[in-house]
């Protein structure tokens, strides 16, 4: 996710810095927001000119003091784990302006948890992309308990000002989309599960029937398997038993089958694209 968000970042003129904690990362992060800009211009929907200069604004770094140092805004986008957020938003909140706004890309966990490891509350805000970044136009606006008005009408410049669409919400479990798009999202896996269709006629359902620009099952391959075990299984904790997990989705994790960071989840993926449905079928794949 944070090679997308720096990417609409940098093509709506801002200056960039992306911070990995180690270089081939970051290295991985600014190649991928090439490839996205090639695709782009091969597409037509990005002149050169433009790539090039979103490129000319970005920097990458493996040091917190160097990617943060000056910059009105800081947008964390670690893996989805409570204690490091909170320990990213610490390190991060000693290094920055105290006018600084600090925000999490979290996609479910509490806003109002993390920015409690902060000193400054009121300028801690959630700022949920959707992943591809560069293609979906939404992000979510998630107001923590001690957010300050001034931070929420930042965020919403900022989201306007990078061509994206806001919607504000409370800092609940799962917020609005998470909630809905899991909810989604399980009940299409526990179909898999029981035999009622394939996934790529559960998905052509959902993208044919109702115009969703992708399916359930990819969907939960793109985000990855891992990403929404977990969201599950805290949705679980928060909001009971409607969101538990199918066993179909544990097996795929513990057999590392992640989606298409891994080549294989419910779809086998090359090249970043489909090319056929996991030979186990999504039913026992000896892993029960």
């Amino acid at each position: 996710m944070g090679h997308g968000i720096a990417q609409v970042t940098a093509m709506a003129d801002h200056e960039v810095v992306i911070r990995d904690v180690e270089p081939e990362f970051v290295e991985e992060g600014i190649e991928s927001i090439e490839e996205n800009l090639e695709g782009g211009i091969e597409r037509d929907k990005v002149s050169r000119e433009a790539a090039d200069a979103a490129l000319s604004r970005i920097e990458g770094t493996t040091h917190l003091a160097a990617a943060v140092e000056d910059a009105d805004l800081v947008i964390e986008a670690v893996p989805e784990d409570l204690e490091l957020k909170r320990d990213t938003l610490e390190d991060v909140e000693e290094l920055v302006d105290d006018d600084a706004i600090i925000a999490t890309n979290t996609s479910s966990l509490s806003v109002t948890e993390i920015a409690s490891a902060a000193d400054r509350e009121g300028r801690v805000i959630g700022l949920h992309f959707f992943n591809p970044v560069h293609i979906m136009d939404l992000v979510e606006i998630v107001v923590a308990e001690r957010t300050d008005d001034g931070t929420v009408a930042a965020a919403h410049e900022f989201v306007e000002d990078i061509d994206k669409t806001a919607v504000e919400v409370t800092d609940t479990p799962g917020f609005a989309s998470s909630r809905l798009g899991v909810a989604l999202g399980v009940e299409a896996m526990r179909m898999v599960e029981e035999g009622v269709a394939d996934p790529r006629d559960i998905d052509a359902a959902m993208e044919l029937g109702y115009n969703h620009p992708m399916g359930p099952i990819e969907l939960g391959d793109v985000v990855g398997l891992d990403v929404r075990l977990d969201i599950l299984e805290y949705l679980r904790e928060e909001l009971g038993e409607r969101f538990r997990p199918p066993q179909v989705l544990k097996r795929k994790v513990r057999a590392g089958k992640l989606g298409k960071k891994t080549g294989e989840g419910f779809y086998v993926w090359e090249d970043g694209e489909i090319v056929g449905v996991s030979g186990d079928g999504g039913r026992g794949d000896g892993n029960e």
